[in-house]
């Protein structure tokens, strides 16, 4: 994200996707995931078997790299490819998608579908409400329990995504690229035995309780339109980071079982300045709480410049 203000919800449910629980002890952001479409296998074939794998795949209609597993796990940020001129396909395994949060273009799971199966991305109809500043178009089949992206402009930047199902909730970053259409597979790394039981639920359905309370405080906090059951602090409050930044502790927000903190922070060194959300994850005590998300609304500083940083922890009056 490149804004540097957020002065609508819009904005604010567009800095929400780059929230994330996240792993502390790391000071850059990982490295991009190598490109899956240039893979070493080719080069060892002859190319009389590159001749027969090409008609094959052309008599069967398979498209190349048809599928991404990607090893995900509840609050862990993970990484795939999304293509920039074909829709692709979401699914988790052995599980139904419940809710997709992100800066979402326009959506067409709201409206019942005419038919069976998916309604593809394309262009938003009349009827669907629009978000300009969208990074990308979803569209669901409710069915299965799957959902089609399609990422919106020419930009180069990744999208942030939510992805949740009845039992967890899988923080996905996609990389654009011109590959086909393509399929991704998310599979959770938690051994079965330890992961929670699905409830009783509908594909399609609203996400668990929490992630909504965390979403709508995580805008309340970026848009200052903050509901009444939630208290607010002022604090102005200047805390020591590191040598090359300035950050101050701007406003507590309490309520809904959560604390949300807010803190603007500079760039005061003479060398451009790269934040990634582990390096403001803290270990928890009794009196912060565990921290729940984090979400930076610019990553890349130059000299001089600021940006907004928000922290959500477990705690506070519900």
């Amino acid at each position: 994200m490149r804004s540097s203000e957020l002065p609508c919800a819009r904005d604010a449910q567009r800095l929400a996707a780059a929230w994330q629980p996240v792993r502390p002890d790391v000071r850059t952001p990982p490295p991009s995931p190598a490109d899956p479409h240039h893979g070493n296998s080719s080069r060892r074939l002859l190319p009389s078997a590159r001749r027969i794998l090409l008609v094959t795949a052309l008599a069967y209609g398979l498209p190349a790299q048809a599928l991404q597993v990607v090893e995900a796990s509840d609050g862990v940020a993970a990484e795939a490819i999304v293509s920039v001129k074909e829709p692709t396909r979401l699914r988790i395994e052995g599980a139904a998608i419940t809710d997709v949060f992100g800066n979402i273009h326009s959506s067409h799971c709201g409206a019942g579908a005419s038919g069976p199966g998916p309604a593809l991305p394309a262009a938003p109809t009349a009827g669907a409400p629009i978000n300009p500043a969208g990074d990308v178009i979803v569209a669901c089949d409710r069915d299965k329990g799957e959902v089609y992206l399609r990422p919106v402009g020419d930009g180069a930047r990744p999208i942030n995504l939510f992805v949740s199902s009845a039992t967890a909730t899988y923080t996905l970053l996609l990389r654009r690229a011109d590959t086909p259409a393509d399929t991704i597979v998310l599979r959770d790394k938690a051994p079965r035995a330890l992961r929670p039981l699905a409830p009783d639920s509908t594909p399609a359905g609203p996400a668990p309780n929490h992630v909504r309370t965390m979403k709508a405080l995580l805008v309340a906090m970026a848009s200052d339109r903050v509901p009444s059951d939630i208290r607010v602090e002022e604090t102005q409050r200047p805390l020591q980071l590191w040598a090359e930044a300035r950050l101050t502790l701007l406003r507590l927000y309490e309520g809904r079982g959560f604390v949300g903190e807010k803190y603007a922070l500079q760039n005061i060194s003479a060398a451009p300045m790269v934040l990634a959300e582990p390096e403001f994850d803290r270990p928890a005590d009794r009196a912060d709480g565990e921290v729940a998300g984090i979400a930076i609304e610019q990553h890349n500083l130059r000299p001089g410049e600021s940006t907004s940083v928000y922290v959500l922890r477990r705690g506070g009056p519900r």
